[in-house]
């Protein structure tokens, strides 16, 4: 199950994205917010904790910019969390980064390349290849 969340600024896009996604048959559960004023670290930590409790297999924020869920999302502790405006990104994040939770920019991102970047995102696995295994191993040090 994927989990997503905004603030404010990202709402009206996760409401979009809540839709595609349960077009395409994939379960997402709504983590907040309801479309009132809020703290966007709230809720990247919200989503962020439980999918390093393994509760869900990934996740998606969405703030106006991407850049706040993006910040407070990398905070916690076995989280990598990639901001994309771009399909490529997207792909490289999952196939080099193992990247676990998506960040989007609601003001700035167009409905179609939003719903684009998502399925890439979640169509692509790792790579396994070593050295992106290596890497990523050397990130998690990083959190200690």
């Amino acid at each position: 199950m994927i989990a997503i969340a905004s603030d404010h600024g990202g709402y009206a896009l996760k409401e979009i994205l809540k839709e595609h996604l349960a077009g395409r048959g994939i379960p997402v559960e709504d983590l907040g917010c309801g479309g009132e004023s809020v703290d966007y670290p709230v809720y990247a930590e919200k989503l962020c904790r439980a999918v390093a409790a393994g509760q869900y297999e990934r996740g998606i924020l969405v703030c106006g910019t991407g850049i706040g869920m993006s910040i407070a999302a990398n905070k916690i502790h076995g989280i990598r969390a990639a901001l994309c405006g771009d399909c490529f990104s997207a792909e490289m994040s999952r196939q080099h980064n193992d990247a676990n939770v998506l960040c989007l920019g609601g003001r700035v991102l167009g409905t179609e390349l939003a719903k684009k970047i998502v399925d890439t995102y979640l169509d692509t696995g790792f790579s396994g290849a070593e050295h992106h295994a290596r890497r990523i191993a050397m990130i998690k040090e990083l959190e200690n």
